[in-house]
């Protein structure tokens, strides 16, 4: 019976290649084991044609404090070692404000390049600085989801680098699994609280964790200042280091912007 069974015979069927996905640019991202909001966010942020966001995960704490973010320094080079060579990367982000300041954003970009040594290197917080002079904001409001220890670093981080902080908020939780799951409302109430400070030119929302790249152009509207976010910074920064200047709207007045340089 078998031998009247005819065996399927494969026919080899030819192709041609092509550049793959992201043609104009591939960016790496390192994303926390904890963090929630940022791929999601990311989606948004880099919809652009031709740019592909490739992620791989480091593992971390829940528990935000200094001690369980020095140990992420360990992590960066495993992670970094996630992303094949052949990928060819313009850019990698580190995607954790509060880890680049306690480890020092220096450092973590020296990490990740001695993996990837050909690839520029950025992170919520140097992004965000960047982000910040493009605006021309020079006195802002800091809104963070941190207990006051880490805020305290992060603002004297800010302060080192010629910005003035005028008004600083915090949700003080330390849980990171709770961070990603406060609201939108809340995120523009606190951002609408502290930008409304007549000292302040504008307003930087930390946390890769928070959503708050959704609420930036209504919070513009209301304060009538500029306002960005460690998601929101970082894939600005990223897109333009990759030689992506498209203008996009809907994300706020960043998004309109090229790197200041002056």
């Amino acid at each position: 019976m078998d031998d009247c069974v005819s065996k399927p015979s494969v026919k080899r069927i030819p192709f041609t290649k092509d550049h793959g996905t992201g043609p104009r640019a591939r960016l790496g991202l390192l994303v926390l084991e904890s963090d929630q909001s940022i791929e999601d966010e990311f989606r948004l942020l880099t919809k652009v044609a031709g740019v592909s966001v490739y992620h791989s995960r480091l593992q971390n704490e829940t528990i935000i404090t200094p001690e369980s973010l020095s140990k992420m320094k360990e992590q960066l080079p495993l992670a970094s070692n996630l992303f094949p060579k052949y990928l060819n990367l313009k850019v990698i982000g580190y995607g954790c404000t509060s880890g680049s300041t306690i480890i020092g954003e220096t450092m973590v970009s020296d990490i990740i390049g001695k993996v990837h040594p050909n690839v520029l290197v950025t992170n919520p917080m140097t992004a965000a600085k960047v982000a910040l002079k493009a605006l021309n904001i020079n006195s802002m409001g800091l809104v963070t989801p941190y207990s006051p220890d880490i805020t305290k670093s992060m603002e004297i981080n800010l302060k080192d680098s010629g910005f003035e902080v005028k008004q600083v908020g915090s949700f003080f939780e330390e849980n990171d699994k709770i961070v990603g799951r406060i609201d939108q409302n809340s995120i523009l109430d606190a951002t609408i609280e502290i930008g409304k400070n007549n000292l302040c030119d504008g307003v930087f929302i930390s946390c890769t964790n928070l959503r708050a790249s959704p609420i930036i152009e209504k919070a513009e509207a209301i304060l009538n200042k500029p306002v960005t976010a460690s998601n929101h910074a970082l894939a600005w920064h990223m897109l333009r280091l990759a030689g992506i200047n498209d203008r996009i709207s809907g994300l706020g007045k960043l998004f309109n912007l090229q790197i200041n340089n002056d």
